[in-house]
């Protein structure tokens, strides 16, 4: 059993595929496809299902999953203590999380570790927890709602989640505008998830990749739009945007993400994202 045939299995079980582990890996399919024929022949065993639409773990294949993650992740931290290497973690969060939140996290994790280095994406929510769930991302931070991880729309498998806030959402526009249009994020963000479920999914829309895009449009009077309170805030309080009435109250939680076998390896940095 080879560390490389463990990366690709890890890799293969997270995507669900050959050809979605070797993007992951930068490899080609058939070297993903060998190494996992290797491990299983190894083993003696099965782990994977192999079906038309891809690859499932079988029953094997899920007891191997999270002890291989744990020797992958020894491995890494082996290779690091001998190389001298700084530690360093990689964070995802929502483009408008990047800029509101995580300033704050990267400040106090460089007061507790200063001899960590931290790296900080910017992904949309699905992307954002697959990313996590394979490794690719140490945690996440996220606008989600309810008791379970991805209620929007994510099944949350074996990460763990703890909410730090809530966020308020705002129905908003320019002052004496009375047209129809809802300006909307790309499908798979939360506020556009959160907006299809407060005011459905017809009508007139325009769809924007930026929250800040939105926020200047619906300033200069070209629709409405349902973004969160850090972001529109100040336009609230200073009259350049009023809130329209919502029939439900509009929240998330600010939730920070991780996996859940890794909690020990990220306690410095899920202190530091937590606040």
């Amino acid at each position: 059993m080879e560390l490389r045939q463990l990366r690709a299995f890890v890799a293969v079980a997270s995507a669900g595929s050959v050809t979605g582990a070797a993007s992951l890996l930068e490899l080609s399919p058939a070297t993903v496809s060998e190494h996992v024929r290797s491990l299983e022949s190894s083993l003696g065993v099965v782990l994977f299902e192999r079906k038309p639409t891809g690859m499932a773990l079988a029953e094997r294949g899920r007891l191997l999953l999270p002890e291989a993650r744990r020797l992958l992740d020894q491995a890494e931290s082996i290779r690091r203590l001998v190389s001298d290497e700084r530690t360093r973690f990689t964070v995802g969060a929502l483009e408008t999380l990047v800029a509101t939140r995580l300033p704050s996290v990267v400040a106090r994790l460089a007061d507790r570790r200063p001899d960590v280095d931290l790296a900080v994406r910017s992904l949309m929510r699905q992307p954002l927890l697959r990313a996590v769930a394979d490794g690719s991302l140490d945690a996440g931070l996220l606008l989600d709602t309810g008791t379970a991880l991805g209620t929007l729309g994510f099944d949350g498998g074996d990460l763990s989640f703890v909410d730090i806030e809530t966020v308020r959402l705002h129905l908003v526009a320019r002052p004496g505008y009375d047209g129809d249009a809802l300006l909307v994020t790309p499908d798979g963000c939360s506020f556009r998830m959160a907006a299809d479920r407060l005011l459905g999914t017809g009508g007139r829309r325009l769809e924007f990749d930026s929250v800040s895009t939105i926020r200047s449009w619906v300033a200069q009077g070209l629709g409405v739009a349902l973004l969160p309170d850090f972001a529109v805030g100040g336009d609230l309080a200073d009259g350049t945007l009023v809130a329209q009435p919502l029939a439900d109250p509009a929240e998330l939680a600010l939730r920070v993400v991780w996996r859940t076998d890794r909690e020990d390896d990220l306690r410095e940095v899920l202190y530091a994202m937590a606040g």
